[in-house]
This record gives structure tokens, C-alpha cells and sequence, in this order.
């Protein structure tokens, strides 16, 4: 099978959907198949090139089997509602090239991941072209989630753009998403449920499992052995309702024991450091390499997700299945109703999102009851084992892809 995979991230190294693509692509190359990328030089979540990369020239390279053909963009250096979509426009045009550039090896499927949705329209008439097939992985309902954060705003341009957003939608062949809720989303939107497939998240547990003995960042850091470490690790950006984070460290800041570590890097992460400064039971960490990733999860006794209120019905966090791996409890900003507050409960404890007393509430409490940490943690770690697997998760996803080409025909888009 030849796989084209179309999308502005693919950045193996971090967290997020670069890891998944990298991950998923490295996999199926492994398994035979043939695969080819068209993507952007990486440059979250800093929102700068990074080194070694060029945003002004169309460059070629050899990746985990797979050939990744990396196609230029521009990078604003504050990002705004505005920059954000002529940013990922730019990815959009300047990817064409790159993309009609497969014409002569003729892939058998075209995959996109939303965000962003800017591509489809020249993933969609290139496959059509070719005769191949089509399939959209939605990781984030992008559109939903800017109306709903204020990056964009207005009922006619929200009107306007969803119903452009269900016309792309509606012509894939076959649109995956990564949670039963995003999945009922999609069949709002239009979506037969023939053409519904569940792609979760997936961890590595075999790479990331529960220590066994302290994890080398403690003496990294300097935090004794008998602390209570709550850990944030993952992008500081827009939807992760960075400022409860500042919030909880400040009402705990005289909780004897009780240490904070956040990691990551992104466009929040300058003003919660600033928030941050005074508080002695904060540290900070960089983006850490991923083979430091399951020493780096092993560091937490407590897990922190939050989620912005009107962000948290939209995604199921990619950091969530690492965090389960790592057989750690979760404090979740989620509504106990929704799916990612469901699996908080069970592998922790689910709070109202932005609540910060109520977010503090339940650390103290998990500090302060190591038996119910254990219990907790292997309820995390088997449920990591039993859902997101990822030779399980990807040997499935091989299946509906090789069954999406052997469809010698299928239903004609509407």
C-alpha cells in the first residue's frame, strides 16, 4: 500500500500529533508499506524554525523509512487569530508543489490531519485526480475551537465557515478521530457512520512504564525522594488553561512536601513563568527528549490536565495516554460527563475546568493519601494497557486503511 501523508505537523521529537504522525508513519513503514510526507519544517511549540530547518525552501529527507518532503511557510512571531490562519494558509499553498509532485507514484491513500483543515482542498482534488483514496484524522476540531476561545468570532462567519468545514468534511472517503465524543461530533456534522473509524491516541507502555525507583529528574532538580511532585508536561499554549497552573501552585505554595514541575514550551509559558516567579515550590523544565520521556512521567505523583471550559468538550488531550502509561493518577479539568472526565475519574480525579480551588482540593488530597496514589496508578496503567496500546491501536488502523482501498467503489460525495 502507498500512503501520502499531508499535514503541516510532523515533528517526531515532541509531543502531540507530530509524535503520532512520526509514530504511525515509522510503523507502517516498518510493516512494508510505502510512505511518503508532505509537511512543514518543524517549528512548534515555539513558534520558530528550528534549527537546521529553512521556512523558505522546499527540502527532502529520509525519515523512519519513510520519504518526507518538507515544503516552506511562514512563522509569525506573535501569533494572533489573524497570523494563526495566514500562517496556516501559507502551508496550504506553498505544499501544493510538493503534493502534485506525487503524481507519477500515484499513492493509493491520501491522509490528512486536522488541524489544518486549509489543506483538504488540494488533498481532496489531487486524490480525485489519481483515483485515490481519501481519510481525514481529526486530532482537534480546529474551527469549533476558535469560535469557542474567541480566537475567531461572529455568527455569520461561523455560520459561513461551518458549513465550508462540512462540505470538505462530507468528501472524505473515511474521517477518523481520536475519542467516541469527537466521533458523535463528526455525525453532527453530517457524517455517515460507514465512514466513521476510532483512531484513539496510543502510548508506547512497553517504553513508558511505572518506575519502580525514583526518577532521575528528582536529584536533577533537587527535590528530595519524600516529595509529592505534581507535574505538567506538554505544550503551554492557548487551550491548556495554563494560568490554573499558577493559580494551584500559589493557594498550595505553603503545603509542606508538595512540589510543582511544569515542562514544556509554547506561547503561555513566558507570562507563567512570570506568574510563577515568586513561588519557591515552582520549577520549570524544557521540552525533554523523548527517549527521557517515561523518566520524565515516572517524576509525577500527581498528573495535572487542565482544560479550558470552552475547550474541553472539543479534544481528548494527546498527553493523557503517556500520563495513564506512566501508572500516575490524573487531576482532569473535565466535566464528569464528558468521555475525558469519565476516564479521570476512574484513573484519578475529574474537577470542573478553571476551577482552581477545586483543582487544588484534589491535589492536596491525592498528596495527602499515598494508598489511594498506588490505586489510582494501576487503575492508569491498566487502562493504558487494555485501550491504548500502540501496536494494537495501529494494527487496527492498518486494517480499516487496507479495507478503504479494497473498496472498489463506494458512495459518491455529496
Amino acid at each position: 500500500m502507498k500512503l501520502l501523508v499531508y499535514g503541516i505537523n510532523f515533528a517526531p521529537e515532541l509531543t502531540g500529533i507530530g509524535k503520532y504522525t512520526g509514530e504511525m508513519v515509522a510503523w507502517l513503514a516498518a510493516r512494508g508499506h510505502e510512505v511518503r510526507v508532505v509537511t512543514a519544517p518543524p517549528y512548534y511549540p515555539d513558534w520558530a524554525i528550528w534549527p537546521g530547518y529553512r521556512a523558505s525552501r522546499y527540502t527532502q529527507e529520509t525519515w523512519g523509512g519513510a520519504t518526507v518532503l518538507r515544503t516552506p511557510l511562514w512563522v509569525p512571531r506573535k501569533v494572533s487569530g489573524a497570523k494563526r490562519l495566514l500562517h496556516l494558509a501559507s502551508f496550504a499553498l506553498a505544499s501544493v508543489p510538493a503534493l502534485f509532485a506525487q503524481w507519477r507514484w500515484k499513492p493509493d491513500v491520501v491522509w490528512v490531519t486536522e488541524p489544518p483543515l486549509f489543506c483538504t482542498p488540494a488533498a481532496l482534488i489531487f486524490a480525485r485526480l489519481r483515483s485515490a483514496k481519501t481519510w481525514l484524522h481529526i486530532q482537534d476540531y480546529e474551527v469549533d475551537a476558535a469560535f469557542e476561545l474567541g480566537l475567531l468570532k461572529g455568527a455569520r462567519l461561523r455560520a459561513f465557515v461551518a458549513a465550508v468545514e462540512r462540505g470538505l468534511m462530507r468528501r472524505f472517503d473515511r474521517i477518523s478521530t481520536i475519542s467516541q465524543r469527537m466521533i458523535e461530533r463528526a455525525s453532527s456534522k453530517g457524517i455517515e457512520d460507514a465512514r466513521l473509524i476510532s483512531l484513539p491516541n496510543w502510548a508506547d507502555v512497553s517504553a513508558i512504564q511505572p518506575l519502580q525507583a525514583d526518577s532521575p529528574y528528582r536529584a536533577e532538580l533537587g527535590i528530595p525522594s519524600d516529595a509529592v511532585v505534581a507535574l505538567y508536561s506538554g505544550n503551554m499554549g492557548a487551550k491548556q488553561g495554563l494560568e490554573l497552573l499558577a493559580e494551584i501552585a500559589l493557594m498550595l505554595k505553603d503545603q509542606p512536601g508538595l512540589q510543582f514541575v511544569f515542562c514544556g514550551n509554547g506561547a503561555g509559558r513566558a507570562e507563567l513563568m512570570k506568574r510563577c516567579e515568586q513561588l519557591a515550590n515552582v520549577r520549570f523544565l524544557d521540552l525533554q527528549p523523548v527517549d527521557r520521556l517515561g523518566d520524565l512521567l515516572g517524576l509525577a505523583d500527581i498528573h495535572l490536565l487542565p482544560q479550558r471550559a470552552d475547550a474541553a468538550d472539543l479534544v481528548m488531550p494527546s498527553k493523557l495516554t503517556g500520563m495513564l502509561s506512566s501508572g500516575r493518577p490524573v487531576v482532569a479539568g473535565a466535566r464528569v460527563e464528558t468521555e475525558l472526565g469519565k476516564v479521570a475519574s476512574e484513573c484519578g480525579i475529574a474537577v470542573p475546568p478553571d476551577d482552581a480551588k477545586a483543582f487544588a482540593a484534589a491535589v492536596l488530597s491525592l498528596a495527602s493519601q499515598p494508598e489511594l496514589r498506588s490505586e489510582l496508578g494501576r487503575h492508569a496503567r491498566t487502562f493504558a494497557e487494555t485501550r491504548f496500546d500502540r501496536d494494537t491501536v495501529l494494527a487496527q488502523f492498518e486494517r480499516d486503511l487496507q479495507a478503504c482501498v479494497a473498496r472498489m467503489a463506494h458512495r459518491p460525495a455529496t
